[in-house]
């Protein structure tokens, strides 16, 4: 392969890790979310049910404002940050209790699902940088393991309690912050994109 084509995969599998633990956890706690809530709060099936939906709902400016923040702040930078967001989350939410103040409850579970979504948005703001005329294999691959993560995530919580499967995610968080500091490399400088016509065009993406 022309050196030009060249493209770390290690970057590709970063990224799948990070979003396996943000969307695969969102589809999984919404899933149970409001069982969750009726089973330890006795709320309401509709009380249980607009809380759980409102934890997907912040998709519609959470992740946009991950991929903001990826731009201003740069990529792997907001990734750690958001990343660690949905840790401590999940950290907390793990906490709950039947004594637990529920308007602390809910406020809990509103910033977490804020950082869940806005580090979505940051995986994907990545994606492009890694070899342009791949995006969309590279996008699809990490999709996938989006959905890959919500079948290990609700596996898991088939053989544990609520608060031993947020701590699972909140641990998962950490571990895909880690492989982010160790392993993600930041675009910098100009990346090659091979024209229709077989010229060769430098993109910066600084």
């Amino acid at each position: 392969v022309p050196e030009l084509e060249r493209y770390r995969f290690s970057q590709v599998a970063v990224l799948d890790l990070a979003y396996m633990v943000s969307f695969g956890s969102e589809l999984a706690v919404v899933s149970m979310l409001p069982l969750f809530f009726i089973d330890v709060f006795e709320m309401s099936a509709v009380s249980a049910g607009i809380l759980a939906a409102s934890f997907a709902f912040t998709n519609f400016f959470a992740r946009p404002a991950g991929g903001w923040l990826s731009d201003v702040f740069g990529r792997k930078r907001a990734l750690v940050v958001l990343l660690a967001g949905l840790a401590l989350g999940y950290l907390l939410m793990s906490r709950f209790t039947p004594d637990s103040w529920l308007p602390l409850v809910i406020v809990v579970t509103m910033v977490c699902s804020m950082f869940v979504n806005a580090a979505n948005g940051a995986v994907y703001a990545v994606a492009p940088l890694i070899k342009r005329r791949m995006t969309g294999q590279i996008a699809g691959m990490i999709g996938a393991f989006g959905n890959v993560g919500a079948v290990v995530f609700l596996t898991t919580l088939s053989f544990v309690s609520t608060n031993v499967f947020f701590t699972v995610i909140a641990v998962s968080g950490v571990g895909a912050l880690l492989a982010v500091l160790l392993f993600l490399r930041e675009p910098r400088g100009v990346m090659s994109e091979t024209l229709a016509d077989g010229r060769v065009q430098m993109i910066d993406v600084n």
